[in-house]
């Protein structure tokens, strides 16, 4: 499905952390059909921002995005010029090849850090709504508790679904009962993971945490063919043993 260029108006904005905004846009349904795991862009002043859409296309003509915003970035202030004034957004979808297939069930391996948990959320909803007993294990890094601003659902979907697992992992050290993991992301995976043989794994981050994340689990056992990340897209490593 080739990207279009739509109008979308603004229907809300909720705050999720000090950082962290959730904004839902409202289009026609037929025009931004997308597939779990893939993005929109956002035009701001000629240039385009990419978002994680955080929820699966169910015809209702939502979307759902996680933003950051970033003081020191004048896009970023820019951009949220446009949400506060309530109108519309240009945005361009769909984009991205890390995509869900509903019809596989085998067990999901996900991996984020910061806002790459909207794709998992995606991914996550429409993977129980497909197969309600498929095995997923969330992984979900920051460099504080606070980072995971949604921790809450993710603990929801563990104990609404006894076939889901989630494993929080922070760099400080939380003051408060913290029962994930402190360390760095590709630490703890290589800590925790012994086997990755049967599942589709998505990475969700940055270009340094998604190939720390690829060594890791490459070193842990070799990888196949169904490890996804949209930077393997835009910011590829030239190395023979890089998933594609």
């Amino acid at each position: 499905m080739s990207p279009t260029v739509v109008s979308c108006r603004i229907e809300a904005i909720e705050t999720l952390s000090e950082s962290v905004y959730r904004v839902f846009l409202k289009g026609d349904a037929a025009i931004i059909a997308h597939a779990p795991g893939q993005y929109l862009e956002i035009d701001i002043d000629g240039q385009w921002l990419p978002f994680s859409i955080a929820n699966f296309h169910q015809g209702s003509g939502e979307l759902e995005l996680h933003v950051q915003q970033a003081p020191e970035s004048s896009r970023s202030l820019a951009l949220f010029d446009r949400l506060v004034a309530h109108g519309e957004l240009t945005v361009r979808l769909p984009s991205g090849e890390s995509v869900l297939d509903v019809d596989d069930d085998r067990p999901l391996m996900l991996i984020a850090a910061g806002t790459g948990f909207a794709q998992m959320k995606a991914i996550v909803e429409a993977a129980l709504a497909h197969h309600p007993d498929r095995v997923i294990h969330l992984w979900w890094a920051g460099k504080t508790r606070a980072d995971l601003y949604l921790e809450s659902l993710a603990r929801q979907w563990v104990s609404d679904h006894r076939n889901v697992s989630f494993t929080p992992v922070i760099e400080a050290p939380d003051e408060h009962d913290f029962d994930g993991v402190v360390a760095r992301i590709d630490r703890a995976l290589h800590e925790c993971v012994t086997s990755t043989r049967e599942a589709s794994i998505f990475i969700s981050g940055s270009p340094g945490m998604v190939y720390a994340v690829v060594d890791t689990l490459e070193a842990i056992e070799p990888l196949t063919e169904r490890v996804f990340s949209d930077v393997f897209s835009y910011a590829p490593r030239p190395s023979a043993s890089s998933p594609s």
